[in-house]
């Protein structure tokens, strides 16, 4: 557990790792004893209950301010039982929306019986949670029940570590004299916070089984999460996600996770901290609501706790107070309101000179900014006295200042009475750096950013520095540094540094940076990954650059949204919108939203919050597979429909789509390939993935493709074997023509039906070509002319078809319904008239679609003669029209509708024009 701190003498841990203890200051253990039948560790049981009640009945929140009881502002949270495969890579703020699903009651634990999940003979639970998600806190409010006689009584607590820290370091346990007590007793070890250790744990290093036995702390811990120490000892793990890592699955027996505040569990923690102050707390509640960034990041404890000290300071007293409107201006006016704490509490001053206390703690705070901008890029979140003395910062002072630089000064029962400090949350060490790099690009001290920037002898200028920054964020992984970029560019903001304005200098107005950033971040995300270029349209809200947003909100609200044109930073702003919602999307289909092809690859982000997702033929790339594919990790993703069809992904893609696929945490039950170029090599990868993951899946599209017979075996295999899900395996209209990149895989071969034809269209070239011929016995028959002069095919089509037509206009391409009657030249036969007819229409005076008599105009071709091609995915229910050449296609509208039944290609003509069908194969 982490300590309080009583000031025992540090433990000599031999001559191996004479400093292994020195670095795990932030890390102490909770021994939890089992106790059944005689033993001595039954004696000093209610010493250790009042120790422990003292210890953990009043506890602090945030800035280290003593006070408030545990189960007066304890607000349980739901722990969950997952896999331990799930992805940590990402900034907590990228991931957290995907754990505020609800969870069913069988996948949730309860506090009191975080053992009794686990099987006989089975030891190990490892409890993961993000930075500030409240891990400690959950064990602290285990202890103090247990201790107050409320759960748990058959356990008695020390705060211990083996033999020797047992009998040096605790005074109560001094009479306990033989370590086999400690073997022979059922023992629980809570291991609180392993991440702050900074251990590299080796589990292949030197065996200890002797709990008398002198080893390096870091072997020790080995040892005992290995089981080769207190083999019979069940042990607690907690840590954040990524340290969690360092520890083996085979060692840990089950995974579970804190999660976030849900919406009421938020404003149980408001009207609990503001019991007497319901008005207070509602305004609060509203604003947070009101803000989708605050109200997600408010899913973290530690931040509802940080609004409650901000919100307190502005709303109370103040009706028509001004609310902070981005979060650079709520973390600068939290960082004000501590410099007021500090000032009233620890001077004994009223000065209400914001002027004058910003002058005096400017020093203090920019080192504070330079401590967190140094450790930021290290990714180091904890600091010793060591950090704070190479960058010039009085500990003293330090420790006055814990309201933003929380100096959890404890010292360590067991290891060292070295004091540490982090920031109560990542997100305020980032803002912490933001205003020291502020500080030093608007006062040209870039000596102390050289490094960091790989800045050349040049003098550059501030738009020059702020340019560098973005390249440099954008080259981190997983958002690491995404909300220092936003709190910096954010900081170029008048308004949003209105608060801190004497603090920090502002730029010379006549360079006019802050706009030129603004253009220069709109004008480089066509090459970013799509989170990335979510990343950047955070950044200009940020930046209070609204425009996009707002038009995004009235996209939204359009109860008719195919016919409105959006531009690829539209599709950021939505991506993220969506993402944000309370709800998750019953159905995501990118073909649906009218964009471009880059606009659909930054809507690949919507998909983690869609339980149906269509991207067939959407030109899906790998970097668009690897992404899905890092989705599928996610336990809460609902994603449970998957279709990826008719995209050149190849036996290369589906292997990454597997590396998701096969992990337990993707719930997938239906996956659709049709038409994605796959052999036998990618039904290996699936059958692998399955193997791996066999609970779920349960149809799976393999049509259009060129499995071979083994592949198809392997797959077969699978379904017809009882333990795997998999029941529906389509391998149809397979073969070697199935490997053409494109709609061309699909080419079919078809000709004009005679019967059908007009009298004055003419067919030649094996009926492959249609002529429009006056016939000499009525040259001038003008009735005739306005009547329907087209041609069907002789092919009926109800599959996933395409052709192409070298036709000469004025002229009419398009689908019906065979007619029950004679040849087409009956006006209620005309191509697109009722809702039996879809086409596509060319003149010289411009081109369009037409069906059931509405008429959508579409882009036209360059020259008279045309080649259209036409894509029909009948079980689908969509028909495509292309402008086609010899090695691509440009989409010029697609249909979506329900076939009933067979239907006929068609093509009507006008004087002079003509029609061929090519041949594709």
């Amino acid at each position: 557990m982490k300590s309080d701190g009583s000031m025992y003498k540090g433990i000599d841990f031999g001559q191996e790792d004479k400093q292994s203890h020195i670095k795990i200051k932030m890390f102490l253990f909770n021994v939890l004893f089992i106790v059944t039948g005689a033993s001595p560790l039954l004696v000093e049981n209610k010493k250790f209950k009042e120790a422990m009640q003292n210890k953990f009945k009043m506890v602090s929140e945030g800035n280290g301010d003593s006070g408030n009881s545990l189960d007066s502002i304890f607000t349980a949270l739901l722990i969950t039982i997952q896999e331990s495969e799930g992805p940590h890579e990402e900034h907590v703020f990228r991931s957290i929306k995907q754990k505020s699903a609800p969870e069913s009651l069988n996948n949730t634990v309860n506090l009191r019986n975080i053992f009794n999940f686990l099987p006989e003979q089975k030891r190990t639970v490892l409890t993961k949670g993000v930075a500030g998600i409240g891990k400690s806190f959950t064990v602290q409010k285990l202890i103090l029940d247990w201790a107050e006689g409320r759960e748990n009584q058959d356990m008695i607590s020390f705060s211990v570590f083996l033999h020797q820290l047992l009998t040096e370091s605790h005074p109560v346990l001094h009479e306990l004299k033989n370590s086999e007590d400690l073997v022979r007793a059922r023992v629980v070890v809570i291991l609180d916070g392993l991440d702050e250790s900074r251990f590299e744990l080796d589990f292949k290093n030197k065996q200890v089984t002797s709990v008398s036995e002198v080893t390096s702390v870091a072997n020790l811990l080995a040892n005992l999460i290995k089981g080769n120490l207190l083999p019979n000892a069940k042990l607690w793990i907690t840590s954040r996600p990524a340290a969690a890592d360092q520890i083996p699955a085979e060692f840990v027996n089950m995974v579970t996770e804190i999660r976030g505040f849900s919406d009421p569990q938020k404003e149980e923690y408001f009207r609990r901290r503001f019991s007497r102050d319901s008005g207070l707390a509602d305004r609060i509640i509203s604003h947070i609501h009101s803000s989708p960034s605050l109200d997600i990041m408010c899913q973290i404890p530690i931040f509802c706790w940080i609004s409650a000290v901000l919100f307190k300071e502005i709303f109370e007293g103040h009706e028509k107070a001004d609310i902070p409107k981005t979060l650079t201006e709520m973390m600068g006016h939290f960082l004000f309101a501590q410099i007021v704490r500090k000032n009233r509490k620890y001077y004994e001053k009223t000065e209400e000179n914001k002027d004058q206390l910003l002058k005096t703690n400017k020093d203090l705070l920019l080192k504070l900014g330079k401590l967190a901008f140094i450790h930021l890029q290290k990714n180091n979140l904890i600091f010793y006295d060591e950090d704070l003395q190479d960058i010039g910062l009085d500990l003293k002072e330090a420790i006055i200042q814990s309201g933003f630089c929380t100096a959890v000064l404890r010292e360590e029962e067991v290891f060292s009475q070295n004091k540490v400090f982090f920031f109560v949350h990542l997100t305020v060490q980032e803002f912490f750096a933001a205003l020291y790099v502020y500080d030093c690009f608007t006062n040209h001290k870039t000596k102390e950013l050289s490094d960091f920037l790989n800045l050349k002898g040049k003098n550059h200028t501030l738009l020059d520095l702020l340019k560098l920054t973005v390249e440099k964020v954008l080259e981190k992984k997983n958002g690491h540094l995404d909300f220092f970029m936003r709190f910096l560019l954010g900081l170029m903001v008048e308004d949003n540094r209105r608060v801190l304005k004497r603090l920090l200098e502002s730029p010379d107005p006549s360079q006019d940076t802050e706009k030129k950033i603004l253009t220069h971040l709109k004008a480089i995300q066509r090459t970013l990954p799509p989170e990335s270029c979510i990343s950047l349209f955070q950044t200009m809200v940020e930046m209070r650059d609204h425009k996009v947003k707002d038009e995004i909100e009235e996209y939204l609200r359009l109860p008719e949204r195919a016919k409105t044109e959006l531009t690829p930073l539209h599709c950021s702003a939505l991506a993220y919108m969506l993402q944000v919602s309370k709800n998750d999307l019953e159905l995501l289909d990118l073909k649906s939203f009218n964009t471009t092809d880059e606009g659909r690859r930054r809507l690949i982000p919507a998909v983690r919050i869609s339980r149906k997702a269509k991207l067939a033929l959407c030109k899906v790339t790998e970097e668009w597979v690897e992404h899905l594919a890092f989705g599928l990790k996610f336990p809460y993703l609902p994603l449970r429909d998957l279709d990826l069809s008719n995209n050149d992904l190849k036996d290369s893609g589906v292997k990454l789509l597997c590396g998701g696929l096969s992990t337990h945490c993707c719930r997938l039950k239906i996956l659709r390939l049709s038409g994605c170029l796959v052999t036998g090599d990618g039904c290996a990868h699936l059958a692998s993935a399955l193997e791996s993951n066999p609970s779920h899946l349960e149809e799976l599209d393999l049509s259009y493709n060129n499995l071979g017979e083994e592949g198809e075996k392997k797959l077969f295999k699978l379904r017809d074997d009882q333990q795997y899900k998999l029941k529906k395996i389509n391998v149809a209209h397979g073969g070697n023509h199935r490997m053409i990149p494109g709609l061309k895989k699909y080419a079919r071969e078809l000709t004009f039906d005679p019967n059908t034809a007009h009298n004055n269209v003419t067919l030649f070239e094996g009926n492959r070509k249609a002529t429009w011929e006056v016939q000499p016995w009525h040259p001038h028959d003008t009735a005739m002319l306005d009547q329907s002069q087209q041609v069907l095919c002789e092919q009926g089509l109800d599959g996933s078809c395409y052709w192409e037509i070298e036709a000469l206009q004025p002229f009419r391409i398009g689908l019906m319904y065979k007619p029950t009657g004679g040849k087409g030249d009956a006006n209620d036969c005309k191509l697109g008239y009722n809702d039996e007819f879809w086409f596509l229409h060319c003149s010289k005076d411009g081109c369009y679609v037409l069906h059931d008599n509405e008429r959508i105009s579409v882009s036209s071709f360059s020259s008279r003669s045309s080649r259209v091609g036409v894509y029909l995915d009948w079980p689908a229910g969509t028909l495509s029209f292309y402008k086609a050449s010899s090695d691509s296609q440009t989409r010029l509208h697609t249909f979506k509708t329900t076939f009933n039944r067979p239907v006929y290609p068609a093509v009507e003509l006008q004087a002079g024009s003509s029609a061929l069908l090519c041949q594709l194969t």
